[in-house]
């Protein structure tokens, strides 16, 4: 793997590595090199969906569930923090 699949492109390749692992036809060098690729694209896979979590940024609503802006009218926002989801 020398260049880094999307989210979308790596979460493919491990179902089909996946499946070709179920499949039970792989000899074994074949299957140690499937685990790697897997183990590879595992980490680079919750690395982007961390990264993806650090920039979610909810929006803040007053108690009227009308949306707060700042002075230049721009969307208040906060970082996105998953304990405190209570206010959705």
């Amino acid at each position: 793997m020398t260049e880094p699949f999307s989210f979308e492109k790596a979460y493919a390749r491990l179902e089909k590595i996946l499946e070709l692992l179920n499949d039970g036809k792989a000899d074994l060098e074949q299957s140690l090199k499937l685990y790697e690729e897997s183990d590879q694209l595992i980490v680079s896979c919750s690395a982007k969906l961390q990264q993806a979590e650090q920039t979610i940024q909810t929006l803040i609503k007053n108690r009227n569930g009308a949306l707060e802006t700042n002075q230049s009218g721009e969307a208040c926002t906060e970082s996105f923090n998953p304990a405190s989801s209570n206010n959705i």
